[in-house]
C-alpha cells in the first residue's frame, strides 16, 4: 500500500512563506509524476503543482511565480516552496503521486494564510 505522509503546514501571515514536504513510501521513481492538489473550504478540490520523472514541472496559473515544486529522488521525498502567500491560498492542502489510471492521495494538511 503506497503511503504519502506530508509535513510542513500551519499558519502564517499574507506574503509570508511555507515550505510543504511529503515523503513517499516506495521509489519515487515509480511513479510517473508527483505533486500537489489544495481544496479551499467550500471548493473543490484543484491542481496545484507536479513534477514528473523528467524533473519537468507544471503549475497551476493561480501559483504561478509564487510555488516552487522540487524532489529529492534519493530521500523518495517532494517538496512545495510558497512564497508570497495570500488569504486565497488557505486550503488543505494534498500530495499526489500518479501511475497511469491511478493517483495516490496523501493525508490533507492545513494551510492557512490569515493576520
Amino acid at each position: 500500500q503506497v503511503q504519502l505522509v506530508a509535513s510542513g503546514g500551519g499558519l502564517v501571515q499574507p506574503v509570508g512563506a511555507l515550505k510543504l514536504s511529503c515523503t513517499v513510501s516506495e521509489n519515487i521513481f515509480d511513479f510517473n509524476a508527483v505533486g500537489w492538489h489544495r481544496q479551499a473550504p467550500g471548493k473543490e478540490r484543484d491542481f496545484v503543482a507536479s513534477i514528473n520523472v523528467n524533473g519537468r514541472t507544471d503549475y497551476a496559473d493561480s501559483v504561478k511565480g509564487r510555488f516552487s515544486i522540487s524532489r529529492d529522488n534519493a530521500k523518495n521525498t517532494v517538496y512545495l516552496q510558497m512564497d508570497s502567500l495570500n488569504p486565497e491560498d488557505t486550503a488543505v492542502y494534498y500530495c499526489t503521486a500518479n501511475i497511469p489510471f491511478r493517483r495516490y492521495w496523501g493525508q490533507g494538511i492545513q494551510v492557512t494564510v490569515s493576520s
